[in-house]
């Protein structure tokens, strides 16, 4: 297990860098999806090599998880994974962590067969579990601060610019 004293000095470090040089906190994330066979994708980033497919009843052969599952995956561990940071960061003992997320979603949207009704979710919800000895106000507002600064959180919270290019044959149309 890792050891929190280590969590904190690594970000007191970061946060002392992005101090003195906060242009070094500009980052870019690049992760590329290509079809491999039928619905399943090849998901990789950097050294990490994932794979996403649909179950069989949507037209994949069921070989990976869903897009949805590592979508709502990708959510459960940011929020776990900030709890257990900011923890860390203020001494805050922490046993055991547990993030579960209900999505609620309607498949014809993403089937296209009713404009009215949207592809993605239309009410997310998660439950956060924590084992800890410490008092539980104290914890409540270290959930607070963690959601507060967890990426993912804010990723699916607040809406984003999103831009498009499409390349045909190498060429973009």
């Amino acid at each position: 297990m890792a050891d929190p004293q280590k969590i904190r000095e690594i970000a007191e470090r970061n946060v002392e860098i992005l101090s003195r040089k906060s242009g070094r906190g500009h980052l870019k994330g690049v992760t590329t999806a290509r079809i491999e066979d039928g619905l399943r994708c090849v998901i990789e980033d950097g050294p990490w090599k994932l794979s996403a497919d649909m179950p069989v009843k949507a037209g994949g052969e069921e070989t990976a998880p869903t897009p949805g599952t590592l979508g709502r995956g990708a959510l459960a561990s940011c929020i776990a994974i900030s709890i257990a940071g900011w923890a860390a960061r203020r001494e805050v003992p922490i046993e055991a962590i547990q993030v579960e997320i209900q999505a609620d979603f309607d498949a014809r949207g993403e089937l296209g067969m009713d404009d009215s009704i949207p592809p993605g979710y239309q009410d997310i919800r998660y439950v956060i579990s924590v084992d800890s000895p410490a008092p539980a106000d104290e914890v409540a507002k270290l959930v607070e601060v963690a959601e507060r600064y967890s990426p993912y959180v804010d990723v699916f919270a607040r809406s984003q610019t999103m831009k498009r290019v499409v390349r045909l044959n190498g060429e973009e149309v």
